[in-house]
């Protein structure tokens, strides 16, 4: 066999156990050939195509960058269980790849990358898109992926595959390593063949670490939450990977203790479970940043503790606060100096906490208090739900009309700009897939990326419920073709463009920060001025653009029956079969209610700006909130 057809073969075989379940680890492969991989991968796909078609589903994709964001929306779905290879061409083709590859290791996510490289054996040096660096000659552009990735090796010699592939794999399905996986596969070695034993082709399964608490950081930690008055959990993605959100109920509902979560734990309690305060940190919710600030245990699960958790650091205001972190990676339990570590599966360590808590239950006092908490800000959000009329309507209250549209199992997909924060405080997830906002990378064009590969993830399993993109139009620019794949395989989407003609959330921060704006509209250039800080708004015509790809285009006009005539649209789009944009111009400036949470972007010191200095004042004034958190 060449190097790639015993590659694309071992892959097919591969297969992910955790518990009851079984499924392929790698069950289909994106793909855009260039003259890099068109012999080597490319030629063995078809080969296996032809041959065993099942093997090793080959899909086409528009955008490098697009086939890993499409993998990670899959492995959430598919609770990093499982993910796709995406095999690139050299030089530009695998360079496109890098963003993905950043996002999936910060997401902690699975992306198994193929990006091709220049020849090993140099007989044709340079080749066409090939890098080159006189002070390091074997540097290709493949190097970049090394600080990116989770694993990494080069396939220099074809028996070299044999433990390249098997390391790889492991790093993939470890629960503490897992991230984007990056084989460089040169794109002569490819093509090169080789004796391949049967064994390395032979079904191989890799079962899921799911380790247990030792008992000593157990015991501690269970001493530490006894002694607790007001204690609070963090919840994050980690607790939905275990498939712990059904033992941290239990847990919750025994000791009356609340939660907040971050954005990649959301769902981990539907959102009008009593003990559910929602999201937590610089955009989570006045009730759950009002715990955190009188928390006296912080007990974090699956959390890597960001600073949109930690507010930057000004959520935890108690004095006395002392961190009991659970995480299966020791890198996350030890943040914040905690010497309350428990490294430990998820799942696990909370079913151990729920028979060693017997009989622990906060104070009546306590839970009064947090009830009312949790019910004063649910009355905040159905204010900010509440249709306006106005002529634009603000992004709250399109939220709110996605929200009553939506099915109680449905999925918001969404990433980066102003949503995120405000579906962080408003969206009310029922369901512990049904909410997907990438905000570790927090990357603008993951949007339809990532939520065409979260359907993929659902269809595999039988389950077709609808996937809600939503996107503002600077995301929405940035990465829109993977549209054309969802047509082309007649895969359901139904996206949400929020026009507001800039970039709404870093037009915030810049007022924030003294820049009045600067930069952040989109207008055209004004000549005189030199900057697009004018009126005339970019004649940009989004619905056309994606009518253009073959959606199903709705254009929702501005006025005082704009969120009935969303809502209308969105029902109409959930009965349909095809895909669906629906397009809806907002006001940027009518913001979601306020959750006190903070964000540390500097501020310069020195400005010649009014609006500079006085955003340094204030600047200042917050930072003195900031704390170590040093255990």
């Amino acid at each position: 066999m060449t190097v790639s057809q015993a590659l694309i073969e071992f892959l097919a075989n591969q297969w992910t156990v955790d518990g009851e379940i079984r499924e392929r680890t790698i069950p289909g492969m994106f793909g855009i050939f260039g003259h890099g991989n068109v012999a080597g991968i490319g030629q063995a796909l078809k080969q296996a195509n032809v041959d065993h078609p099942d093997l090793m589903p080959y899909h086409q994709a528009r955008n490098e960058q697009a086939m890993v964001h499409q993998s990670v929306g899959f492995a959430r779905m598919h609770r990093r269980r499982a993910t796709f290879a995406s095999a690139a061409s050299v030089g530009p083709g695998a360079a496109n790849m890098l963003t993905g590859a950043a996002l999936a290791t910060t997401n902690r996510l699975p992306a198994l990358l193929l990006p091709s490289d220049t020849f090993a054996t140099r007989v044709a040096d340079p080749v066409l898109q090939q890098l080159e660096q006189p002070w390091d000659i074997g540097l290709t552009v493949n190097d970049a992926f090394r600080p990116l990735s989770r694993f990494f090796d080069r396939v220099q010699r074809p028996e070299q595959l044999f433990s390249i592939a098997l390391a790889a794999m492991r790093v993939l399905t470890d629960p503490a390593e897992t991230g984007a996986v990056t084989i460089s596969l040169p794109e002569d070695v490819q093509a090169e063949a080789l004796e391949v034993p049967v064994e390395f082709l032979q079904e191989r399964e890799w079962h899921i670490r799911r380790p247990l608490p030792e008992r000593g950081p157990l015991a501690r930690a269970v001493s530490v939450i006894r002694g607790a008055k007001a204690p609070l959990i963090v919840a994050g993605g980690g607790v939905l990977y275990s498939g712990a959100e059904d033992v941290l109920r239990e847990l919750v509902e025994a000791t009356g203790i609340p939660v907040g979560t971050s954005q990649a734990g959301g769902g981990v309690l539907a959102w009008d479970h009593p003990q559910n305060l929602g999201g937590i940190g610089a955009t989570g919710t006045l009730a759950a940043n009002r715990a955190a600030a009188e928390a006296d245990v912080i007990i974090g699960i699956g959390t890597r503790y960001s600073d949109f958790t930690t507010a930057s650091r000004t959520a935890f205001q108690n004095p006395a606060v002392t961190f009991v972190n659970i995480n299966v990676a020791a890198f996350d339990a030890y943040k914040h100096g905690s010497q309350v570590a428990v490294v430990a599966d998820a799942r696990e360590a909370l079913a151990q906490l729920l028979v060693e808590l017997a009989g622990y239950k906060v104070s009546a006092e306590f839970s009064t208090r947090t009830a009312r908490e949790k019910s004063a800000w649910d009355a905040a959000v159905d204010r900010a739900f509440e249709p306006s009329q106005r002529a634009l309507p603000g992004q709250p209250e399109i939220i709110g009309a996605v929200q009553r549209a939506s099915g109680p199992r449905d999925v918001v997909v969404q990433a980066a700009g102003s949503l995120p924060g405000d579906l962080h405080k408003l969206w009310r997830v029922r369901d512990p897939l049904g909410y997907h906002v990438e905000y570790a990378f927090s990357c603008m064009g993951y949007e339809i990326a990532g939520g065409l590969g979260a359907k993929r993830g659902l269809l595999a399993d039988g389950d077709d419920r609808d996937v809600i993109v939503m996107v503002g139009d600077g995301s929405y620019l940035m990465l829109n073709t993977e549209l054309v794949t969802a047509v082309a395989e007649g895969i359901k989407l139904i996206v949400v463009l929020i026009q507001n003609h800039g970039y709404a959330s870093i037009g915030h921060l810049s007022e924030t920060v003294g820049s009045e704006r600067f930069g952040t509209w989109y207008r055209t250039y004004d000549t005189d001025a030199r900057n697009f800080q004018g009126d005339e708004v970019l004649p940009v015509d989004l619905a056309a653009n994606a009518r253009s790809y073959g959606l199903d285009v709705v254009e929702i006009e501005p006025g005082p029956r704009s969120i009935d005539d969303l809502s209308a649209a969105l029902v109409a789009a959930k009965a349909s079969t095809a895909s669906t944009f629906i397009h809806i111009n907002s006001d940027p400036l009518i913001y979601a209610p306020d959750g006190d949470g903070w964000w540390d972007v500097p501020v310069p010191q020195v400005s010649t700006l009014d609006s500079t200095q006085r955003a340094r004042a204030e600047y200042e004034q917050k930072q003195t909130r900031q704390r170590p958190l040093l255990g």
